[in-house]
């Protein structure tokens, strides 16, 4: 699919999905719990349906419905042995998180997923999967693998470079009859793991870890309940109409965000405050509307990763010179994020240094190019598209299906808010 647009301004109120960062912990912990949990207003995307299947397949019992809830079955921590492969399809975080699921049984489980989750790294979480006696099998570390358990808990160390191998292993060792210690080295993305250590903290399991999240100390012996919640808003997809307000003029309303939520790329609504954008929060709305021009800034972007493309647009569209820093692990995401974005805004008209880790940008005015990737990564198809409603001209973005990894409705939503996008399926 190939969305062209044409420089437009949105208006009016911009319905945004759950956040898939708890849905697939949600999924996780229920499939592990003895009863049947409830999930209410899951986020429904490719990435979550993957880790719906996986979790299926392991032994879960999944009841969908209309898809408003679902009601998961746990296996109690007796999983189920598959047949096949299971295939993770492009989710980074189902992978992790279920191989390590996978590393409590006593039989093989083997994974792969398309060619993108290929190229994700999981060598660190492989290897303290098996410290903790598991038998690994993958070249390089890298998809296709497999692992064989049971595993116990020991003392461990996994590199931090995303936050996802350390999750994986928090959400694991609680089940193991002994403790489990986990160093970690060069942390990313804090506020990823907070969330992970907040779900555990309601299965009423307390997890020691000291002041720089180096050593983690979880108990053994526990074992997940079954629950009821409601999946809040995903902030970080709530970041595209927060930008395309922002970089067009408009005025947008969002709905339903809890900035009481342990997300971090709530940040990025201070971000663009800072950059002159009114943002108002309400009882249940959160208004947004966009400056004359934006101000250009200077940020630290490790703890918000995901929002390295939304950002890279922003600092295209502001006054100045602006500086994403600190950011090394968007290299390491669906694609290398600051290599794709730096080539396709060049494509655009705009100065960009490429960093080892991060991007200096100088903001002017964009240019409609009919060419632009999204390297099938769905937060820069989505930020390209939002780039074209500021360019002069047309911009034409391919394989821009993707978005549904985490925002099936996002050309509809836009389109209704009034954005310019015109549709071309292959």
């Amino acid at each position: 699919m190939e969305i062209s647009v044409k420089k437009s301004k949105i208006s009016g109120q911009v319905e945004i999905p759950g956040s898939k960062s708890h849905t697939i912990r949600a999924i996780f912990i229920a499939a592990l719990a003895s009863g049947t949990s409830t999930i209410k207003m899951p986020l429904i995307s490719e990435d979550t349906v993957a880790a719906l299947r996986a979790a299926s397949i392991l032994g879960a019992w999944i009841k969908r419905g209309d898809d408003t809830v679902w009601r998961i079955s746990g296996t109690g921590g007796h999983l189920l042995q598959p047949a096949g492969v299971i295939n993770m399809e492009n989710s980074g975080t189902g992978l992790r998180l279920f191989t390590a699921m996978a590393a409590l049984g006593d039989f093989k489980v083997r994974f792969d997923g398309d060619d993108s989750l290929r190229t994700r790294k999981m060598g660190s979480l492989l290897e303290a999967l098996s410290a903790m006696g598991a038998k690994v099998e993958s070249a390089n570390g890298l998809c296709p693998l497999s692992v064989t358990g049971p595993i116990r808990g020991r003392e461990v160390v996994v590199d931090g470079k995303t936050s996802q191998f350390l999750s994986a292993l928090l959400l694991v060792a609680p089940l193991l009859e002994d403790p489990t210690t986990i160093h970690v080295s060069k942390l990313n993305e804090k506020p990823y793991v907070h969330i992970t250590l907040d779900w555990l903290k309601r299965q009423d399991i307390k997890v020691k870890f000291d002041d720089g999240m180096t050593c983690f100390e979880v108990p053994g012996g526990h074992k997940y309940k079954p629950f009821s919640t409601l999946i809040p808003v995903d902030f970080s997809t709530a970041a595209f109409p927060l930008l395309a307000a922002a970089v067009t003029g408009g005025e947008v309303k969002i709905p339903n965000l809890d900035f009481d939520d342990l997300q971090g790329d709530k940040a990025v609504f201070d971000y663009f405050a800072k950059m002159g954008v009114k943002v108002t929060q309400g009882q249940h709305i959160t208004t947004i509307k966009g400056p004359r021009k934006l101000k250009a800034f200077d940020l630290d972007l490790n703890a918000t990763p995901d929002a390295l493309p939304v950002m890279a647009v922003a600092a295209a569209c502001a006054d100045g010179v602006s500086y994403l820093r600190n950011v090394p692990q968007a290299r390491i995401k669906e694609t290398d994020r600051i290599a794709c974005m730096t080539a396709e805004l060049r494509k655009m008209g705009v100065s960009v240094e490429e960093l080892e880790d991060g991007m200096v940008i100088t903001g002017g005015k964009l240019k409609g190019c009919a060419d632009l990737q999204s390297y099938k990564d769905h937060r820069i198809a989505m930020s390209l598209a939002v780039a074209g409603l500021a360019a002069e001209g047309v911009s034409v973005i391919h394989d821009a299906e993707c978005a549904a990894v985490t925002y099936p409705a996002f050309v509809e939503n836009f389109q209704a808010a009034g954005a310019d996008f015109t549709i071309s399926e292959f």
